[in-house]
């Protein structure tokens, strides 16, 4: 059974820090989605839009359903697209969905970001990965400036520095967000915590993820600044690590604390 996994790039970092290559190599049909960049006609495409327009009928296209597997924003999306029609299972890591559970000062920070830069990415018709940037940054500047300060001192042509440079560019490099998800995001979700209180809508359907009747695991971590712990789904089944936000995916530890064990929860479903 073929399992999807979501977004792309971070989890096929590189040959030796690619979950999506590890699931391969454990014998898993794995796909990555790749979301593509948004052109001038994607401005009004939504949360909903991209689950109902472009990832359903991607799935469709399978040769039969496959588990769902998300992370972050896409672990998110992954279970607004399994409340819209039945999947064999889905797993989560480090997805938001219970907005409320942020820190007060986190949700200030980012509806100030997005006051800010509404009106120019309205304009120009997305939210560009700066302006993202920028708020992670923001949320916790002290690891910020600690991993500037780690990569000063790695040694030239180690492991380590090739790490980090590719997680820079990734981070630094993703395509933007189109307008209307952007404003969905920010606003439905952080500010409104829809998908916390059940008002989440999708298709015209209120997404309910305790009526899902498929196996379903969520991953967070007690130590993520991006996504705390708190603010994951509640989910039939939970897994707690002890890594950051990044660091759980692509981290020397990674395959050890996640790949690995979510590689046999798969194979316990079929996957």
């Amino acid at each position: 059974m073929p399992s999807l996994i979501n977004p792309p790039q971070v989890l096929d970092l590189s040959g030796s820090r690619s979950m999506l290559r590890h699931m391969a190599a454990a014998g898993h049909e794995a796909y990555l989605v790749d979301w593509g960049a948004p052109s001038a006609q994607d401005a009004a495409l939504g949360l909903d839009g991209h689950i109902m327009d472009r990832l359903l009928p991607m799935l469709a296209a399978l040769p039969r359903p496959p588990i769902l597997v998300g992370y972050c924003l896409g672990g998110t999306l992954a279970l607004g697209a399994a409340a819209m029609q039945r999947f064999p299972a889905v797993a989560t890591i480090a997805a938001p969905w219970r907005f409320d559970a942020f820190p007060a000062a986190d949700l200030d920070l980012i509806a100030n970001m997005w006051g800010n830069a509404k009106t120019m990415c309205e304009r120009i018709g997305y939210v560009p990965m700066e302006v993202l940037q920028s708020g992670f940054w923001a949320m916790d500047p002290a690891r910020t400036i600690a991993k500037y300060a780690a990569f000063a001192d790695a040694p030239a042509g180690s492991d380590a520095e090739r790490a980090f440079l590719a997680v820079e560019d990734w981070a630094n490099g993703g395509a933007p967000l189109s307008f209307a998800a952007g404003r969905d995001l920010f606003e439905s979700l952080y500010a409104g915590n829809a998908s916390g209180a059940g008002r989440w809508r999708i298709g015209g359907r209120a997404v309910d993820i305790a009526a899902l009747d498929c196996p379903t695991l969520s991953i967070v971590s007690t130590s993520d600044r991006i996504v705390p712990a708190l603010a994951g789904p509640r989910l039939s089944e939970e897994h707690s690590l002890h890594l950051g936000h990044v660091g759980m995916v692509v981290g020397g530890r990674a395959r050890e604390i996640l790949w690995e064990p979510l590689s046999d929860w798969i194979s316990d479903h079929g996957g």
